[in-house]
């Protein structure tokens, strides 16, 4: 992806994030996830979308094979603004630290 677009995509989705994030929050307890290497590609990058709770609510459905295939729907379908290293490192994060 190009430069330009690619950060104008990451704050369309970061502003979306923002916007829909304190819409659905309604008071709720802000998720911490677990310690671990690509936990703040986590955070920074799914929130642009959907709440980290979705993260703890799949974990009991999801192997290695199953994130991999969420995460790279995020990107494919979604148009979510990962890089192809940044999605190996999200994987390999929730895979090891909330993966079945």
């Amino acid at each position: 992806m190009h430069v330009m677009s690619r950060v104008a995509a990451q704050t369309a989705f970061l502003l979306i994030g923002l916007f829909a994030g304190g819409a659905a929050t309604g008071g709720e307890d802000a998720i911490t996830l677990k310690d671990g290497d690509g936990r703040a590609l986590v955070e920074t990058n799914c929130v642009m979308c959907h709440s980290l709770d979705y993260i703890e609510m799949n974990s009991p459905f999801l192997d290695r094979k199953g994130w991999d295939a969420s995460v790279n729907k995020m990107i494919k379908v979604m148009g979510a603004p990962v890089s192809p290293e940044e999605a190996q490192t999200i994987v390999d994060y929730l895979s090891s630290r909330y993966g079945k």
